[in-house]
């Protein structure tokens, strides 16, 4: 007979801690390392970019605390996502990314569990808009459109469709092009 196998460990998703970047760093490495899309490293032989990117950004103005969010399970960082301050023609918005989830545990709905609580935080927090680069047939299942669609201009036209954009209902949406924080043009 054999034995049956274990079920993952249950998920809690909270906000991220101080003494949380080593591990998000790790998860962010492990899940860009297998990306078809990811950054370049910034020095040779480096992580991904995104986990560079990641340092980056909590030492800008950009960084929102509250909207860095972890996926834990059997005490380990599981997976992250992130928004950060972001802008529409001066109107403040937010960009979603990067979103990272462990290779072990990816298929597992981590990951949208982990969008869908950053979008209910922003709601809540009273922003109107974010937007990001990413696989439309993925992010759709959230309510991401082109971006286009919705009066948001890319910061690169040749993204497309895949620079895609939500409204969160509060207040107007704002239309115009669209600004990540600084340091997503060094990636």
């Amino acid at each position: 007979m054999r034995p049956s196998p274990v079920p993952p460990a249950p998920v809690v998703i909270r906000q991220e801690r101080a003494g949380d970047a080593d591990e998000i760093g790790a998860v962010v490495a492990a899940a860009f390392s297998l990306a078809e899309h990811s950054a370049p490293p910034t020095r040779p032989g480096g992580p991904p970019g995104e986990v560079d990117l990641l340092v980056a950004l909590r030492a800008d103005t950009g960084w929102l605390p509250g909207l860095s969010l972890i996926a834990c399970a059997d005490g380990q960082v599981v997976g992250h996502v992130v928004c950060t301050r972001a802008h529409v023609d001066g109107v403040r918005a937010l960009g979603l990314g990067p979103l990272s989830v462990r290779p072990n545990r990816q298929g597992e709905g981590i990951g949208g569990a982990l969008v869908r609580a950053v979008l209910d935080q922003a709601a809540e927090a009273g922003e109107s808009l974010v937007a990001l680069l990413g696989d439309p047939a993925y992010y759709g299942r959230f309510g991401f459109v082109p971006a286009r669609q919705v009066g948001v201009e890319s910061p690169d036209p040749a993204w497309g469709d895949f620079f895609q954009a939500r409204s969160l209902g509060s207040g107007d949406t704002p239309t115009g092009r669209f600004d990540y924080a600084a340091p997503f043009s060094s990636v």
